[in-house]
């Protein structure tokens, strides 16, 4: 147990890694939603670049708000410019989205006024300036609107739009290969030949999480407990992609050759091999050049909380996003034991009622570290720290929010 270092030291070195080959590629705007920007967007005019209505109503001199009668000269259509002008005791039906004629200050609505005999009567004034739109009201020329690093979203998209932006640069997407290693475990749809075999869910639930937070996924499928196919499998893998991720084979059993394979056949460099959590102590993070292969536990459960632990952020780096675990305080609302000297994530259902994050457990099942059903539901991850003491209900807690 000496050689396995602590959670909070395989973050630190998680967190020093330098992801340097972060390419970019050019999409359609309307195609880059959940991409990340690799460029500041930047305003390159005024907008609006002219004053223009908020509103439809007429356009008029603040100044002749205290006449009974004014008269109306045009009309100004949204997306024309006219010719007339507003001077004292005339006004111009303005519409909304239209430019403010010239000498115009005011917008009084339509719902202020009675059209009468060709000039409007206004019942209710409105202050100086009403329902006009300042130049540059929603952004200035050489503002920067979208930082780069930002995760694209319909609002990022819409801005582009308006600037006439048809290509915008983004990161690619890190391409992460999967596989489950073992000689007793089955695909989905293969044949179960007898009651020893168990059925894999692991390369899946990891490829579904991994393309969830915007990577691009190799799936490699099943393979048997098998040196040579095994290190063939992973060269292969490694060549293709920027993350490798296996799921077994990294204990201490007669069968386990992942974590050597890795080390001597590969010849990877290992950043740790063992971290005292809980699950997946056997946790094994290695790096060939600018490429990583980490080395998971078999059970599901295990290997889908390590994944979130420590694929994702590899993820985040690799897109370089500004994305992390979104971790947060919340209440817990009964006794929860502390059961070993480890840093401990368990399952747990989460919600926000009067005014905070409550934590419980209702539902959640008591096992070992294959009850993937746990994650099911309101899923969260509370973080009980290694030298932290059994939790007491109404006590503050860290959960990762899923």
């Amino acid at each position: 147990m000496n050689k396995f270092i602590t959670y909070n030291q395989s973050l630190e070195l998680l967190n020093s890694l330098n992801i340097s080959n972060n390419s970019t590629q050019k999409l359609f705007v309307g195609d880059s939603l959940n991409r990340i920007l690799a460029s500041n967007i930047v305003a390159s005019e005024n907008s609006p670049a002219f004053q223009t209505s908020g509103m439809d109503g007429y356009a008029v001199t603040f100044n002749d708000l205290c006449s009974k009668k004014i008269k109306i000269i045009d009309k100004n259509p949204a997306g024309s410019v006219v010719d007339s002008e507003v001077s004292s005791g005339n006004t111009i039906k303005t519409f909304t989205g239209s430019l403010m004629p010239k000498g115009s200050d005011t917008l009084i609505p339509i719902e202020n006024v009675t059209v009468e005999d060709g000039h409007i009567i206004i019942n209710q004034t409105v202050p100086k300036g009403f329902a006009v739109r300042d130049i540059g009201e929603n952004y200035k020329q050489d503002e920067v609107l979208i930082k780069k690093g930002t995760l694209i979203d319909y609002a990022h998209i819409g801005v582009m739009a308006s600037l006439n932006i048809v290509q915008v640069e983004v990161y690619t997407k890190p391409m992460v290969a999967i596989a489950s290693t073992g000689s007793e475990i089955l695909d989905v749809g293969e044949v179960q030949t007898n009651d020893a075999q168990i059925r894999s869910s692991n390369h899946l639930t990891l490829e579904a999480i991994a393309k969830k937070y915007g990577a691009d996924v190799h799936q490699m499928g099943i393979v048997k407990d098998d040196k040579q196919s095994i290190t063939t499998l992973l060269q292969n893998a490694l060549e293709k992609s920027d993350i490798v991720v296996t799921t077994g084979g990294v204990s201490v059993g007669d069968y386990d050759y992942v974590k050597d394979i890795i080390k001597e056949e590969l010849g990877c460099d290992v950043l740790f091999q063992g971290v005292n959590i809980k699950p997946g102590m056997h946790i094994l993070f290695a790096q060939k050049g600018d490429k990583f292969i980490v080395g998971l536990p078999g059970f599901a459960y295990s290997s889908t909380v390590t994944f979130l632990l420590y694929i994702l952020p590899l993820i985040f780096k690799f897109k370089n996003s500004n994305e992390s675990l979104q971790i947060v305080d919340a209440i817990i609302e009964e006794n929860f034991p502390k059961k070993v000297p480890k840093t401990i994530f368990s399952a747990c259902n989460v919600m926000f009622k009067e005014g905070s994050y409550k934590v419980n457990f209702d539902g959640k099942k008591n096992g070992t570290s294959a009850i993937l059903t746990n994650m099911l539901d309101n899923p969260a991850l509370l973080i009980q720290e290694e030298e932290s003491s059994h939790l007491t209900k109404g006590d503050k807690v860290k959960v990762i929010l899923l």
